[in-house]
C-alpha cells in the first residue's frame, strides 16, 4: 500500500477556520499562544476581502489538512523587485519528516520565480534549532547582521499621533 501523497493548494474563503487552526497551533508550538487576537472574521476581510494582504497555501495529506504557509509580496529597493515574505510556515507534528514543510517551500519559490521576485525571506525564532537546521539544508542563509524591529499596540499609536 502506498503511502497518500500530499498536495497543496491556494485557501479559499472556505478555509478561514482550518487557517485560524494552523494559526493557533503554530502559536501554541511557539509558545505564543496568548498573542493570538485573530479571528475568523478578521482573516476573511484580510485575506479574502476587496484588497487581500496575506496569500495561503495549505498542504493536505490524502484529505487530512497536515500544514499550511502564510505569505505577502514585499518590495527590494536594492533589487528593484517584488520578493515574497513567509509570514508562516507550519507543519502539524504528526506530518512532520514527510517532507511536507520543504513542498510547501519550494512552492513558495517557485511563485517567486514565475512572479519574478528577487526574493523568499522569513524570520524564524532564535531558539527553534530544528526549523533553523531544516532551513539552512535548503540553501537558505541567516541575515545575523539584521535585527528586527516592531511597533505595536500603544506604542503604534503613539507613533502614528
Amino acid at each position: 500500500m502506498n503511502p497518500p501523497i500530499a498536495t497543496l493548494r491556494p485557501a479559499t474563503i472556505d478555509d478561514v477556520p482550518l487557517i485560524l487552526q494552523f494559526i493557533r497551533e503554530l502559536a501554541e508550538y511557539e509558545k505564543l499562544l496568548d498573542d493570538v487576537v485573530a479571528t475568523e472574521d478578521m482573516l476573511q476581510e484580510h485575506l479574502f476581502g476587496p484588497h487581500p494582504m496575506a496569500e495561503v497555501l495549505l498542504c493536505h495529506e490524502g484529505e487530512v489538512p497536515a500544514g499550511f504557509a502564510l505569505f505577502f509580496h514585499n518590495f527590494s529597493t536594492f533589487r528593484g523587485k517584488p520578493g515574497i515574505y513567509l509570514e508562516d510556515l507550519f507543519v502539524r507534528p504528526e506530518f512532520r519528516g514527510k517532507g511536507y514543510g520543504k513542498l510547501l517551500l519550494k512552492s513558495l519559490a517557485k511563485l517567486a520565480v514565475e512572479r519574478n521576485c528577487a526574493r523568499l525571506e522569513w524570520a524564524v525564532l532564535d531558539w527553534n534549532t530544528p526549523s533553523i537546521n531544516f532551513y539552512k539544508s535548503l540553501g537558505a542563509l541567516p541575515m545575523d547582521e539584521w535585527t528586527v524591529f516592531r511597533v505595536t499596540g500603544d506604542a503604534l499609536g503613539e507613533l502614528a499621533g
